[in-house]
Protein backbone atom coordinates (compact mmCIF):
# COMPACT_ATOMS: atom_id res chain seq x y z
CA UNK A 1 0.00 0.00 0.00
CA UNK A 2 1.36 3.46 -1.14
CA UNK A 3 1.93 5.84 2.14
CA UNK A 4 -1.00 8.44 2.17
CA UNK A 5 -3.18 6.14 0.16
CA UNK A 6 -6.76 5.91 0.99
CA UNK A 7 -7.47 2.07 1.39
CA UNK A 8 -9.36 -0.02 -0.46
CA UNK A 9 -12.65 0.27 1.56
CA UNK A 10 -12.31 4.05 0.88
CA UNK A 11 -11.81 4.21 -2.26
CA UNK A 12 -14.75 1.85 -3.02
CA UNK A 13 -17.25 4.18 -0.54
CA UNK A 14 -15.66 7.26 -2.49
CA UNK A 15 -16.76 5.48 -5.52
CA UNK A 16 -20.14 5.51 -4.14
CA UNK A 17 -20.31 9.09 -3.46
CA UNK A 18 -19.88 10.82 -6.71
CA UNK A 19 -21.43 10.22 -10.34
CA UNK A 20 -19.44 11.15 -13.41
CA UNK A 21 -21.81 12.63 -15.76
CA UNK A 22 -20.85 12.47 -19.73
CA UNK A 23 -23.77 14.26 -20.71
CA UNK A 24 -22.78 17.83 -19.24
CA UNK A 25 -22.32 21.41 -20.04
CA UNK A 26 -19.85 24.26 -18.77
CA UNK A 27 -21.60 27.70 -19.47
CA UNK A 28 -18.93 30.25 -18.85
CA UNK A 29 -20.11 34.42 -19.00
CA UNK A 30 -17.58 36.87 -19.12
CA UNK A 31 -18.33 40.19 -18.04
CA UNK A 32 -16.82 43.21 -16.19
CA UNK A 33 -17.44 43.87 -12.67
CA UNK A 34 -18.91 47.14 -13.10
CA UNK A 35 -21.76 45.06 -15.23
CA UNK A 36 -25.67 45.74 -13.37
CA UNK A 37 -28.60 44.04 -13.89
CA UNK A 38 -32.03 45.74 -12.11
CA UNK A 39 -29.26 47.81 -9.54
CA UNK A 40 -27.43 45.30 -8.86
CA UNK A 41 -24.07 43.50 -9.58
CA UNK A 42 -24.78 40.96 -12.78
CA UNK A 43 -22.42 38.19 -11.42
CA UNK A 44 -24.45 37.95 -8.24
CA UNK A 45 -28.20 38.54 -10.11
CA UNK A 46 -26.29 35.52 -12.18
CA UNK A 47 -25.73 33.09 -9.40
CA UNK A 48 -28.95 34.23 -7.57
CA UNK A 49 -30.92 33.19 -10.76
CA UNK A 50 -28.97 29.55 -11.47
CA UNK A 51 -29.68 28.90 -7.23
CA UNK A 52 -33.14 29.67 -7.93
CA UNK A 53 -33.79 27.32 -10.96
CA UNK A 54 -31.81 24.15 -8.95
CA UNK A 55 -28.76 24.37 -11.36
CA UNK A 56 -25.97 22.32 -9.53
CA UNK A 57 -24.04 25.22 -8.93
CA UNK A 58 -22.01 28.35 -10.19
CA UNK A 59 -18.50 29.97 -9.16
CA UNK A 60 -17.49 33.91 -9.96
CA UNK A 61 -14.13 33.95 -10.80
CA UNK A 62 -12.28 37.61 -10.74
CA UNK A 63 -9.79 38.30 -13.27
CA UNK A 64 -6.48 40.39 -12.91
CA UNK A 65 -6.63 41.50 -16.71
CA UNK A 66 -8.21 41.09 -19.96
CA UNK A 67 -10.05 43.13 -22.40
CA UNK A 68 -12.94 42.86 -24.47
CA UNK A 69 -15.18 44.25 -27.60
CA UNK A 70 -13.96 47.99 -27.40
CA UNK A 71 -10.29 46.81 -26.95
CA UNK A 72 -9.55 48.73 -23.88
CA UNK A 73 -7.37 46.53 -21.44
CA UNK A 74 -8.55 46.54 -17.57
CA UNK A 75 -6.10 45.44 -15.25
CA UNK A 76 -5.47 45.10 -11.10
CA UNK A 77 -1.95 46.98 -11.27
CA UNK A 78 -1.80 49.60 -8.65
CA UNK A 79 -0.39 51.87 -10.90
CA UNK A 80 -3.42 51.97 -13.23
CA UNK A 81 -6.43 51.26 -11.27
CA UNK A 82 -9.59 49.54 -13.05
CA UNK A 83 -12.59 49.72 -11.77
CA UNK A 84 -14.45 47.39 -13.72
CA UNK A 85 -12.02 43.85 -13.98
CA UNK A 86 -13.25 40.84 -16.10
CA UNK A 87 -15.45 38.50 -14.11
CA UNK A 88 -16.26 34.85 -15.44
CA UNK A 89 -19.79 33.23 -14.18
CA UNK A 90 -18.66 29.53 -14.53
CA UNK A 91 -22.06 27.03 -14.02
CA UNK A 92 -22.18 23.33 -14.53
CA UNK A 93 -24.97 21.16 -15.12
CA UNK A 94 -26.64 18.65 -17.31
CA UNK A 95 -26.96 19.82 -20.72
CA UNK A 96 -30.89 19.73 -20.85
CA UNK A 97 -29.92 22.00 -17.78
CA UNK A 98 -27.75 24.38 -18.84
CA UNK A 99 -29.71 24.66 -22.31
CA UNK A 100 -32.95 26.15 -20.24
CA UNK A 101 -30.66 28.50 -18.60
CA UNK A 102 -29.97 30.19 -21.69
CA UNK A 103 -32.39 32.57 -22.13
CA UNK A 104 -32.67 33.79 -18.70
CA UNK A 105 -28.99 34.85 -19.24
CA UNK A 106 -29.24 35.83 -22.59
CA UNK A 107 -32.04 38.59 -21.30
CA UNK A 108 -29.69 39.59 -18.34
CA UNK A 109 -26.27 39.71 -20.04
CA UNK A 110 -26.38 43.20 -22.43
CA UNK A 111 -22.77 42.97 -23.02
CA UNK A 112 -20.20 39.98 -22.72
CA UNK A 113 -19.17 37.09 -23.74
CA UNK A 114 -21.23 33.46 -23.51
CA UNK A 115 -19.87 30.22 -24.05
CA UNK A 116 -21.18 26.66 -23.45
CA UNK A 117 -18.52 23.62 -24.12
CA UNK A 118 -19.53 20.30 -23.75
CA UNK A 119 -17.54 18.72 -20.23
CA UNK A 120 -17.42 15.24 -18.30
CA UNK A 121 -18.03 15.84 -14.62
CA UNK A 122 -17.49 13.92 -11.59
CA UNK A 123 -20.68 15.47 -9.13
CA UNK A 124 -20.86 14.58 -5.59
CA UNK A 125 -23.94 14.25 -3.59
CA UNK A 126 -25.84 16.61 -2.63
CA UNK A 127 -26.03 17.82 -5.77
CA UNK A 128 -28.99 17.16 -7.48
CA UNK A 129 -28.05 16.30 -11.05
CA UNK A 130 -31.09 14.58 -12.03
CA UNK A 131 -34.10 16.26 -14.05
Amino acid sequence: MTPGAPAAGQVQAAEQTRQLVEDAELLRIYIGERDRYLGRPLCEALVEAANSRGLAGATVIKGVLGFGARRRIHTAKILRLSADLPVIVEIVDLTARIEAFLPVVAAMVEGGTITVSNVRAVLHPPVRIWT
